[in-house]
């Protein structure tokens, strides 16, 4: 089980099951079949626990915050950061997606693969009904939020649905008011909830044992589903994407590095566990006891500051979404050669942090989905958009979800400002070195012969007085 879970940790491992997936998803497809269906085995674990994971975090993560100084500022400013932090990773896309232009000088070959792919889909579809009086609610399910799903007006019935978006939102009102009780009547529940959080942690910490399977079946699946010659047309899409997330990635770390006081490697060990949950599984939800206990045990932050707002982090703060639909703006206005102007620009910055919240709580086709309402509002071609960008989707979605955690791992650590360290004491070897200095006992020959004297005499003494004892 040790080797295991330090194999499920090692980046070296999980690189070696990326490489002998995409082996098998073109060599050998059943066997990349097989890791691939064990890999939604392991998710399918994760989501089981992540919405019970959610309520029980951000329930303890409430009371613990309201207990702390200024608790209404500390929550507002956390809404404030988290907008903010989302904000300026569409801002950093856009900018990115206009210095860089991808889509804009690509080739012949792979226009006409590109154009092929669209025509494909769309030959593939089946009819469009359209419907001139009414709603269409499977296409507003899709792109949008309804009332019932900011504020459900059945807190089981979302439980049973998963609907996450509608969980945080009843929970944040239950956790509110549970906090305003006194300790004397919420003690029972209180213990009931602090078994419940570790159970799921440590059913969530199995799961991610995983992890080497799941990475080895995407990899299969990319390599088996993927065209080759789909992934050379988009890797101008796929480079600034991948490029934009690493220099997003790395002004988070120095953010967080600077606030935790740590050295990059210390930083890099503490952030490695959640970052490869995140990048591996693809699930918002699977870093979260990662996250939490590399920001509060490993670096020192407030626990009830990460457990509040990882939680609501993983549904709400999209910033790897902003950072994918920004670019991918972009990249379709330079595919059909539409120029974007400024005010264009700072219209895809809102547009995306729109999106990105819209998004919230929605993963994989309803995810992209959202990308339509920055296409619309500029008149780009959405359909267009939603086939290629589904095409390579499962390549961008582990960096999304690393974007997203270190964006909240940035709040909680701007957040947590003069609040008292909670870092778990180290002991390195020096550290060791001294402590068994002071604890060791040396003696001379002189010290030791009047030390085992003592000894003697004591135990005769001991001796007659038991003797004395007894006679009497």
């Amino acid at each position: 089980m040790i080797a295991l879970k330090r194999f499920s940790n090692s980046t070296l491992g999980l690189l070696l099951c990326f490489a002998l997936g995409a082996l098998a998803g073109a060599f050998a497809p059943p066997v990349g079949g097989f890791g691939f269906f064990v890999g939604q085995l392991y998710l399918s674990l994760v989501n089981m626990a992540a919405v019970p994971l959610l309520v029980v975090a951000m329930f303890f993560g409430l009371r613990q915050l309201l207990l702390l100084s200024h608790p209404g500022l500390r929550i507002g400013t956390m809404v404030m950061l988290a907008a903010a932090v989302v904000v300026v990773c569409a801002a950093g896309g856009t900018v990115i997606g206009a210095l860089v232009a991808p889509g804009q000088h690509l080739s012949d070959a792979a226009h006409r693969q590109l154009g092929r792919l669209v025509l494909q889909s769309a030959s593939d579809a089946e009819e469009l009904r359209v419907t001139l009086f009414g709603v269409n609610h499977t296409a507003a399910s899709a792109t949008g939020l309804t009332l019932r799903d900011v504020v459900p007006d059945n807190f089981y019935q979302v439980l049973a649905s998963g609907n996450v978006l509608g969980i945080l939102i009843g929970t944040i009102l239950f956790g509110m008011a549970f906090a305003t009780l006194s300790g004397e009547r919420t003690r029972v529940l209180h213990s009931v909830f602090e078994s419940i959080y570790r159970s799921l942690e440590a059913l969530i910490e199995y799961a991610n044992l995983l992890l080497p399977v799941l990475a080895f079946g995407t990899a299969a699946h990319i390599a088996a589903q993927t065209e080759p010659a789909t992934l050379a047309a988009m890797s101008d899409f796929l480079v600034t994407f991948l490029g934009g997330a690493a220099l997003l990635c790395a002004v988070t770390f120095a953010v967080i590095g600077a606030r935790a006081r740590v050295s990059p490697g210390r930083l890099i060990a503490a952030m490695k566990p959640p970052l490869l949950v995140a990048l591996t599984s693809g699930s918002a939800t699977a870093p979260i006891p990662h996250t939490i206990e590399a920001m509060s045990t490993r670096l020192g932050f407030s626990r009830g500051i990460a457990e509040l707002m990882v939680p609501f982090g993983s549904v709400f703060v999209r910033a790897g979404s902003a950072l994918y639909f920004s670019l991918a703006t972009a990249f379709i206005a330079n595919l059909y050669d539409r120029p974007l102007s400024v005010g264009e620009l700072l219209m895809t910055v809102v547009l995306a942090s729109v999106a990105a919240l819209v998004s919230a709580g929605r993963s994989g086709v309803a995810g992209i989905a959202c990308v339509g309402i920055v296409m619309s509002a500029l008149q780009l071609p959405v359909e267009a958009a939603g086939v290629l960008l589904l095409a390579i989707d499962p390549i961008c979605e582990g960096p999304r979800n690393v974007v997203s955690v270190l964006s909240v791992c940035a709040v909680v650590a701007l957040v947590s400002a003069g609040l008292p360290a909670e870092r778990a004491p180290l002991v390195d070897a020096g550290a060791r070195g001294d402590a068994a200095a002071v604890l060791r006992f040396a003696f001379t020959r002189a010290q030791l012969a009047v030390a085992s004297g003592c000894v003697m005499l004591a135990a005769a003494l001991i001796v007659l007085m038991g003797v004395g004892v007894g006679a009497k």
